[in-house]
C-alpha cells in the first residue's frame, strides 16, 4: 500500500485554514449534539449555502467535524438531563442518567470521551485501510453496476431504517418523485412542471434538505419541548476511576467493531450501531440487571460504537459514491456543490478531499477529547438556554441561508415547504431520511438504467448478465424478499408448538 497519498493528506489537514475549520466544526457539532432537537442533519442543512464560499476540503473537514462531534455533545444532555440530544445517545439514557441520580455524572461523561475517542480512531484507521481497497475494486463499475447500487441503497435505507417500513418506503418513492422533476437530461421534455419556469430547472437539493432537516426540526422540537423544564445534574470529577475502566474496556473494544461494521451498511448508522452494542453488553453481563441501575458498560458501548459507526459510514459516500444515512446523504450534496462527484474516481481525481477528510478525523477527534470534558460547564449554561428564543433565531438563519444561494425567494418558498411537510411528516410517523436519501440516488438511478438500456439495445436482462451487477440485484431480490421469508419461517414455528402441544 502507498502511504504517500496518505502523509500528502496530513499535510493537507494540517494546513492553518483547514485545521481551523475541523476545530471549528468539531465545536459546532458537540453545541448542536448539545441542544436537544438540532442534530447535525439540520446543521448541516442549514450551513450547507455557507460552504459556497470555502474551498472544497475545507467545507467537508467542517461539515464531517461537525457530524462526529455531534455524536459526543449528544451524551451530555443524556447523562445531566436524561434527554438525548441526538437519536444515537437514547440508550446512553438509561445507564448515563442513573450514574449523575448517584452523583457520578462526571464519570459517565469521562468514560464517554474515552469510548468516543477510542470507537473514532479504531474506525478511522478501518476507514484508512479499506476506503482504498473498496474504491479500486469500484472502479469496474458501469451504468449496470450503478444503477444496482442506487436500488440497493434506497430500498436498504427503506427497510433497515427506524420505524414503520411501509412509511419508510412511501417517503422513499416521493423522493424518487420529486427527483424526476424537472427538465428530462436524454430528451429535453418538462416533467412534472406544470407549467412553472422554477421547476423546469428542477428542485435544488439544499432547499429540501434545509426544510426536511432544518425549519421542520425546529419546528416540532418548539412543539414537544418548549414546556419542559430541566435542571441540569451536577458535574463532580470527570475523570474515571481504574476500576471504571476496567469495567469499560471490553465494552469500548466490542463497541469499536459493532459501529465500524454497523456504519458502513446502508441504514446502519450511529442508532442502530449503539442499540446493538448496549444489547451484546446487556446479554452477554453476569448481572444484566445491572444495566439501567447506573452500568458503566451502558455508557461505554453506545457512544463508542455511535461514534465508530459515525466514521466508518464515510466508505461507501467516498468510495462508491452512496450515502448510507440522510446525513451523508447531506454530505453527498455539499461535496456536489463543490463540483466533486463522490465514488471510485475521488481518490484519483481528488486525493487532496480524499485522504484530507480521513486524516481530518484524527486531529478532530483529539480536539474532541481535549475539550469535551473542560467545555461541560459551558454546555450546562446552553442548556439552560429557552428553546422558544433558540428556535426564532435559528429559522431566520435557515431562511437567510436558502436565499444567499441564488438570491431567489422562490427558494425560501421551498424551504417553508419542505419544512411544512417534514413536520407534517414526523407528525404522522414518517421519518424524512428515507425521502431525502431518495432524491440524492434517484438522478443517478435514473441516468445509469437508461445508460445500461442503451447499452444493451433496451433488454432489461443485459443488467443481469454482468457479475457484479447481477449479484446486486440478487441481494436486492433477497432483501425486498427477507420481511415474507421471515413472516414465513416465523409461522412455520409456530405451527410446529402447536403440533407438538397437541401431541
Amino acid at each position: 500500500m502507498d502511504i504517500s497519498p496518505i502523509l500528502d493528506g496530513f499535510g493537507v489537514v494540517l494546513e492553518p485554514t483547514n485545521l481551523l475549520y475541523c476545530l471549528i466544526g468539531v465545536i459546532i457539532g458537540m453545541l448542536i449534539g448539545v441542544l436537544p432537537g438540532l442534530g447535525p442533519g439540520a446543521t448541516i442543512a442549514i450551513l450547507l449555502p455557507i460552504t459556497y464560499g470555502i474551498g472544497p476540503v475545507s467545507a467537508i473537514i467542517m461539515l464531517a467535524g461537525i457530524f462526529y462531534g455531534a455524536q459526543y455533545g449528544g451524551t451530555i444532555t443524556s447523562v445531566l438531563l436524561r434527554l438525548p440530544g441526538e437519536a444515537s445517545s437514547v440508550v446512553t439514557v438509561f445507564d448515563g442518567f442513573a450514574l449523575a441520580k448517584q452523583g457520578k455524572a462526571g464519570t459517565a461523561l469521562g468514560i464517554a470521551a474515552i469510548g468516543s475517542f477510542v470507537g473514532g480512531t479504531v474506525s478511522i484507521i478501518g476507514l484508512t485501510l479499506v476506503a482504498p481497497v473498496v474504491a479500486g475494486f469500484a472502479l469496474d463499475f458501469g451504468p449496470p453496476e450503478y444503477a444496482a447500487l442506487g436500488i440497493l441503497g434506497v430500498l436498504l435505507i427503506s427497510s433497515i431504517g427506524n420505524g414503520n417500513k411501509l412509511k419508510a418506503i412511501i417517503a422513499a418513492c416521493v423522493g424518487l418523485l420529486i427527483a424526476t422533476v424537472g427538465r428530462d437530461t436524454f430528451t429535453g421534455a418538462e416533467r412534472f412542471t406544470f407549467g412553472s419556469l422554477n421547476l423546469a430547472e428542477g428542485i435544488d437539493f439544499i432547499p429540501i434538505a434545509m426544510g426536511l432537516f432544518g425549519l421542520s426540526e425546529i419546528l416540532y422540537n418548539l412543539e414537544e419541548r418548549h414546556n419542559k423544564v430541566h435542571s441540569p445534574a451536577k458535574v463532580g470529577n470527570v475523570w474515571p476511576s481504574r476500576k471504571d475502566l476496567g469495567q469499560a474496556g471490553g465494552a469500548i473494544g466490542r463497541g469499536s467493531l459493532i459501529g465500524f461494521v454497523l456504519g458502513v451498511l446502508p441504514g446502519g448508522g450511529a442508532v442502530l450501531s449503539s442499540l446493538a452494542a448496549y444489547a451484546l453488553e446487556k446479554r452477554r453481563a453476569k448481572q444484566p440487571e445491572r444495566f439501567g441501575q447506573g452500568a458503566v458498560e451502558g455508557v461505554a458501548a453506545p457512544e463508542t460504537a455511535n461514534n465508530a459507526a459515525a466514521t466508518s459510514s464515510f466508505i461507501p459516500l467516498l468510495t462508491l459514491g452512496i450515502p448510507a444515512n440522510a446525513t451523508m446523504a447531506l454530505m453527498f450534496g455539499a461535496l456536489l456543490i463543490q463540483g466533486i462527484q463522490p465514488g471510485p474516481q475521488l481518490v484519483t481525481e481528488h486525493p487532496d478531499v480524499f485522504w484530507g477528510v480521513i486524516n481530518s478525523m484524527y486531529i478532530g477527534n483529539i480536539l474532541l477529547l481535549i475539550m469535551s470534558i473542560p467545555m461541560v460547564g459551558v454546555f450546562v449554561r446552553i442548556l439552560r438556554v429557552r428553546p422558544a428564543i433558540m428556535a426564532p433565531i435559528t429559522v431566520l438563519i435557515t431562511l437567510l441561508g436558502a436565499y444567499t444561494v441564488r438570491n431567489q425567494v422562490y427558494d425560501i418558498f421551498l424551504v417553508i415547504v419542505f419544512g411544512v411537510l417534514g413536520y407534517l411528516m414526523k407528525k404522522f410517523g414518517f421519518e424524512p431520511g428515507p425521502l431525502v436519501l431518495a432524491f440524492v440516488l434517484g438522478s443517478m438511478i435514473e441516468s445509469s438504467a437508461r445508460q445500461g438500456l442503451l447499452i444493451y439495445g433496451g433488454d432489461p436482462t443485459g443488467f443481469l448478465t454482468r457479475p457484479i451487477s447481477g449479484t446486486i440485484f440478487a441481494v436486492i431480490l433477497v432483501v425486498a424478499a427477507w420481511p415474507l421469508i421471515r413472516k414465513a419461517i416465523r409461522r412455520k414455528t409456530s405451527d410446529d408448538r402447536v403440533e407438538e402441544k397437541t401431541k
